[in-house]
């Protein structure tokens, strides 16, 4: 059976939840305009992963519509009752690149004990690429939760702020592997004979993973 924006909108007004995801999961189907206007009602969906599944589709659909995912992003951002959603539309902000939303994404970092949510925010602010995010991101390096430590390094090499190589060098000896290996990857973006000396060193780490990521980013 081929689908069909009828088909789709079929399954997004079924009253089972299980279905309405399959329509969303389906709007990739269809043409992107449309599948934009069929997935606006389901961002307030009374069920959280139906609003999840329909705020995570937002930075695919919504390009040709940035003024009005703003606004719904936003809304759900500030809104949302559940982290996961107000996660999602952190991600869709970044996706889009909405950089309007930056002071938002900064008063919920602060504001929100979900670190879920913070978390999302923080590995965001690499694709935003806007360079007022670097203060947040040097917070997030300071924190002491390892994943947000984790998402701001890999924010930092995005963002390209050579200012970040010293506070990213202190982590070359961090007992989590995975940060290492974050570091290695952000490192190489940042580029310069300062990240390049942190990385030589890297290529020497004990765990094997971090090492060949290390000589990947070898100049």
């Amino acid at each position: 059976m081929s689908i069909t924006p009828e088909s789709v909108k079929e399954l997004l007004e079924s009253e089972d939840f299980g279905m309405r995801i399959r329509g969303l999961n389906q709007l990739r189907e269809i043409e992107i305009e449309t599948a934009f206007e069929m997935v606006q009602p389901l961002i307030t969906d009374d069920n959280t992963r139906v609003r999840y599944a329909a705020v995570s589709q937002l930075d695919t659909l919504g390009n040709k519509e940035k003024e009005k995912c703003l606004a719904i992003l936003r809304d759900r951002l500030f809104n949302d009752p559940e982290p996961d959603v107000q996660a999602a539309a952190a991600d869709a902000i970044g996706g889009l690149k909405l950089v309007e939303a930056f002071e938002d994404l900064a008063n919920v970092f602060h504001d929100s004990s979900e670190w879920l949510v913070q978390f999302s925010i923080i590995a965001a602010l690499g694709e935003l690429g806007d360079a007022r995010g670097f203060d947040l991101l040097k917070e997030a390096l300071e924190s002491d939760n390892n994943l947000l430590q984790t998402a701001a390094i890999g924010s930092m090499g995005e963002l390209g702020d050579n200012r970040a190589i010293p506070l990213l060098s202190t982590f070359v000896d961090n007992e989590d592997w995975q940060i290492r290996y974050r570091l290695a990857q952000a490192l190489g973006r940042l580029g310069g004979d300062e990240a390049q000396a942190v990385i030589a060193k890297l290529a020497n780490d004990e765990s094997e993973q971090v090492a060949q990521e290390a000589k990947n980013n070898l100049r």
